[in-house]
């Protein structure tokens, strides 16, 4: 039940923007539910496989899925998480190094995004060649840390100029088919190399049902936020996330 609950609260926060949630989640599942590393990443790779079609389905039934950026993100984060979920297994199994590293990345993405939210200024968007690099990047991080790369991207993108709307069902589509893609890597991995590797199924599934449900409600909530409001709130959930991984790692 209290797996179901996180699953719920964190997407009815975070579907909006775009981020599926497993961020948060991550922490919750080391720290409240006693998942063990590595077995933490591929456990939270299973909540966005459960919880991303309720989000999913609602920004479709609005028209708001599909496009060009949806299979460009695609088509380049899925080569990537197979990437990263190798380097996870194989090089980084402590939780320590990746929290530091995750924690840098995520306070400067969100500092960056709030610092042209709050002072606008003309800039150029990214070009379809960096959008693909970007997504490729994302797909590593996203494999190695578990969370599917849609709180990278969807800062990032909202950033260069693009508006929440359409950024949010792209993230979250991509975050879905990566996700699914990493779960199956990992599962290859556990295979041939020691540990918890293999994600633990009862938590992934009962945290992806709550996940699926406020996903639909977060994605339901968008249309009737201003996107003043979606951009500080992305970039103010993009610090936290960051303060809190590193509090995790340093404390």
């Amino acid at each position: 039940m209290g797996g179901f609950l996180a699953g719920l609260l964190i997407a009815v926060l975070t579907a909006p923007v775009g981020v599926s949630g497993a961020v948060f989640l991550l922490p919750v599942q080391v720290s409240l539910l006693g998942v063990p590393n590595p077995a933490v990443t591929p456990t939270n790779l299973l909540y966005n496989v459960v919880a991303a079609p309720g989000a999913l389905l609602r920004y479709r039934g609005a028209g708001h899925l599909g496009g060009p950026l949806t299979r460009r993100l695609v088509a380049c984060t899925v080569p990537g998480v197979v990437v990263g979920a190798t380097i996870r297994v194989l090089v980084l199994p402590g939780p320590g190094a990746f929290r530091i590293v995750a924690g840098i990345v995520l306070i400067a993405i969100g500092a960056w995004l709030l610092q042209r939210t709050l002072r606008p200024r003309e800039h150029r968007a990214l070009s379809e060649r960096h959008i693909s690099l970007l997504a490729l990047g994302v797909g590593v991080v996203g494999g190695i840390y578990g969370i599917g790369g849609g709180s990278i991207l969807s800062p990032l993108l909202v950033g260069s100029g693009l508006g929440v709307a359409v950024v949010a069902p792209a993230a979250l589509a991509s975050t879905f088919v990566t996700s699914i893609v990493g779960a199956l890597t990992f599962g290859l991995l556990s295979l041939v190399a020691d540990g918890s590797i293999a994600p633990d199924w009862p938590i992934g599934v009962a945290c992806g049902l709550g996940g699926l449900v406020g996903g639909y409600l977060g994605a339901l909530l968008q249309p009737r936020m201003p996107e003043l409001l979606l951009r500080l709130g992305l970039g103010v959930l993009a610090v936290a996330i960051g303060l809190l991984y590193l509090a995790q790692a340093l404390g």
